[in-house]
């Protein structure tokens, strides 16, 4: 018990590390980048209103996107998947996602910094939410084993039960569509997590029936992404997306976009 508690401390005191060196560098690409339209950023707590202080020139974010490394990603290079999905659409898109984020994740101030993905949405009044979520809780929470218990406690088998339901329910009420991501893969290429694969793919069935459900709520897959033995949509570790992958997710995500939304 003793040899878990301390692990456990040593992998909150590793998360809290990435989550503050992430905000930090996320935030500075956001001032250089603050006149400028569109634009990707992490923004402070409380949002200006468009038209006010040196964000006169920009109008206000409709689109939020938030959720674990997938999504923040180059954000420190200004070539995030927010940062293209701006530029696709030609409007600012605010990006709360933090590396090493969960769904599953109790402990109160990490959590509040983003490192629990329900945090990261604080209301306000978005046209799409963009997001995921849910692959370090099977990669980092189960260790890709035994990860039913935990996958049920994020989406339920029928995807009308769990936290990420819940969370769906509350960005719903406020209006907001959201399009909900899934993971990379990598076909005929190794990667420290391809024993994640099985869960994985349970995974983002519950998911695609949680859509299924609400026409407002879009599952994209992007499991045909990455054509076989392609190396190139992934940075060396073969996790996370190379600034080509974090391209073509955006472009997916933009083409989906205006194709539902009439207003885009």
């Amino acid at each position: 018990m003793a040899f878990r508690r301390q692990a456990g401390r040593i992998a909150a005191i590793i998360s809290l590390v990435v989550a503050v060196t992430q905000a930090g560098c996320v935030q500075s690409a956001s001032e250089a980048e603050a006149v400028t339209a569109p634009v990707a950023a992490a923004e402070p707590m409380s949002e200006p209103g468009p038209g006010t202080g040196k964000d006169a020139a920009v109008p206000a974010a409709r689109i939020l996107a938030m959720g674990d490394s997938m999504v923040a990603w180059h954000s420190v290079s200004g070539r995030s998947l927010a940062d293209v999905l701006a530029d696709d659409l030609g409007e600012p898109v605010v990006n709360r996602a933090v590396g090493a984020a969960r769904i599953v994740y109790p402990l109160p101030i990490t959590g509040a910094l983003g490192l629990n993905i329900a945090k990261q949405y604080r209301g306000g009044t978005w046209d799409w939410v963009v997001m995921n979520g849910g692959g370090n809780d099977i990669f980092l929470g189960c260790g890709c084993k035994a990860c039913e218990h935990k996958v049920d406690r994020m989406v339920s088998e029928t995807g009308a039960e769990g936290m990420i339901p819940d969370l769906m329910r509350d960005i719903r009420a406020s209006g907001a569509r959201v399009i909900y991501l899934g993971y990379l893969r990598s076909p005929g290429v190794g990667s420290i997590i391809d024993s994640c694969l099985p869960a994985g793919n349970r995974f983002e069935e519950r998911l695609a029936r949680m859509a299924e459900a609400d026409p407002g709520i879009y599952f994209l897959s992007l499991a045909d992404l990455v054509p076989e033995g392609d190396r190139s949509f992934h940075g060396i570790d073969m996790i996370h997306p190379s600034v080509k992958g974090s391209q073509a997710i955006a472009h997916r995500v933009a083409a989906l976009i205006k194709k539902v939304d009439a207003t885009r």
